[in-house]
Order: structure tokens, then sequence, then C-alpha cells
């Protein structure tokens, strides 16, 4: 395997990339991570998927490897648009897939819509394409939870102790239940917790996955899915907050839509279902190539 790094000037800064390539000349994947304010990390093992295509992973700006500038003005889903497209520009990409996950499909679907050439397919891994349906939902996951741990995210949110322990160990709770089931939880990603990015989380999407207050919180795309014309991938797991009804519902205003789900994974079926996950998506995207959907 040929693997090549280095730093694209974008708006705003300097972005880390990494290109995973075996010389197989099929299109290659672009990987938008989670976040706001995240990073690849916990999506590396995806580099799996250069068995059969370059796979190319970047740390958005603000996060990661990349650039960590202080102006808060960058932090907005406009520049991400314009900084995936420079990072095309910058790698000659004439065609690619995207493969997003959670806020990387909200980016996928903001990039797409306004930039449609190029795009050979897309995955929606875990999608969050309207904030006001993922709030709703999220209302639905939290009365899942013990009456104890709905009253202290009730009352952390109402006081604005969101900052405080309390809050995050209610938090923790929620966690366990929709977005990683692993138990024990994968000491990697513990470690990785430093490529976060607080601050870019916190103005974009709010101070937890279920309190949406940043201003993504109107961000809702879902009256344009129509206009993907392109094969499609919505994929959750069985136990996501990016709820499977809500999911499929997505996937069925797309017209190359498919959905599938991942039986025994929350938000992180890349980690929770490896080999599944590596299944389903390798699948499509050799299918997406020869479009035999």
């Amino acid at each position: 395997m040929s693997m090549s790094e280095g730093f694209i000037e974008v708006t705003g800064g300097k972005v880390w990339y990494q290109l995973h390539d075996t010389n197989t000349n099929q299109t290659p994947v672009i990987v938008l991570h989670g976040g706001p304010g995240s990073s690849h990390f916990a999506m590396q093992d995806l580099r799996i998927l250069s068995k059969d295509r370059p796979v190319i992973f970047y740390d958005q700006l603000g996060c990661g490897k990349s650039d960590r500038p202080t102006d808060t003005s960058l932090w907005n889903i406009d520049r991400f648009v314009e900084e995936l497209g420079q990072i095309k520009e910058a790698l000659e990409l004439e065609e690619f897939h995207i493969l997003g996950h959670s806020w990387g499909t909200t980016l996928a679907a903001a990039y797409y819509l306004a930039n449609p050439t190029g795009v050979k397919s897309i995955i929606f891994s875990s999608p969050c394409l309207s904030a006001p349906m993922w709030a709703a939902d999220q209302d639905l996951n939290r009365k899942q939870l013990s009456r104890d741990v709905q009253e202290t995210l009730k009352q952390c949110e109402e006081n604005g102790t969101t900052d405080s322990q309390e809050y995050k160990d209610a938090t923790a709770v929620f966690n366990k239940h929709f977005v990683c089931r692993l138990d024990p939880y994968p000491e990697f990603l513990k470690k990785g917790a430093h490529n976060r990015n607080p601050e870019v989380y916190n103005i974009m999407w709010g101070p937890s996955e279920f309190h949406v207050t940043g201003n993504l919180k109107d961000f809702d795309c879902t009256d344009r899915l129509k206009e993907i014309q392109v094969p499609t991938l919505y994929t959750c797991g069985r136990y996501d907050e990016a709820t499977p009804k809500s999911t499929e519902y997505f996937s069925s205003l797309t017209p190359n839509g498919r959905f599938h789900e991942f039986e025994e994974s929350a938000h992180m079926p890349y980690i929770e279902e490896p080999e599944e996950y590596v299944r389903v998506i390798g699948k499509f995207l050799k299918n997406a190539d020869v479009r035999e959907l």
C-alpha cells in the first residue's frame, strides 16, 4: 500500500490530509468525518477500503492535525463546503465518491447540492440531514433513559450548567445507549480525544448530541434530497441516535437511495461492526463505479 500525506491551503488555514492508494485505478472515496470539530481519527481503519480504491482522509480545519485558527467566524457550513471544494481541486479529483458520517453527511449533502459535478456516489452514514428532525428524535431517545438521568439533563440545560460534571456523566449514559454500545469502550477512542475541538462543536452544534443550540440548528435539506441524482446509500445502526426511521425516510426521498441498518450498532458501526460495515460500504462503492444499482 502507498500512503502519502500533507497539508492543503484552505480558507482560514492549512488542512491535513492522508491518501491511501494501492494503484487500483478506481474512483477514489473521500471520507468526511463527524463532529463538527472531530477528526478522521475514529474512522482511520476504513483505510482497508483502499484495497479496492484510493481512500482520502482529512481533518477539517480546527481539529485533528489541521490548523486551529481562533477566528470563530470560520465555523459555519458554507466555509466547510468551500474547504471540501479546495481539497478536491488541490488533489485534482475529477470524479470521487463521498462517504460522510454524522455531521459529515450534513457537509456531504450541502456540498453536493452546491457542487454536484464529479460526485459519483454518496454514502450518508448515520445521517443528520435535518437538525430539527434530529432534535425531535433525541427528545424521544432521552425518554428511554432513566428518570434521574433525564432530570439531570433537563436541569443542567435550563440552568446553563452544561459544562458541569453531572451533565457530562448523564451525557455519557446517553452515549452508551445511542452512540457506541461497546463495553468496554474502545481504548483507542479515549486516546484520540485530544483531536477534537469543543469550540467548533459548541458554536456549530451545541453542548451535546441531543441539545442543539448552534448555527446548524435550522439546517434542513430534506426538501432537496430529490435533487440527488447519483447512487446514494443511507446507513445507520439499529440503536443509532440517527434513528432508522429517519434514515430510511431520507432514503425514500432520494431517487437512487438505498437503506441499510446495522443490527448490532448504535452511531459507530464502523467500530461496532467493522467487518460488516466494510462489506456493505465496499459492495456499494463497487456497484456505484459501474452504476449497476
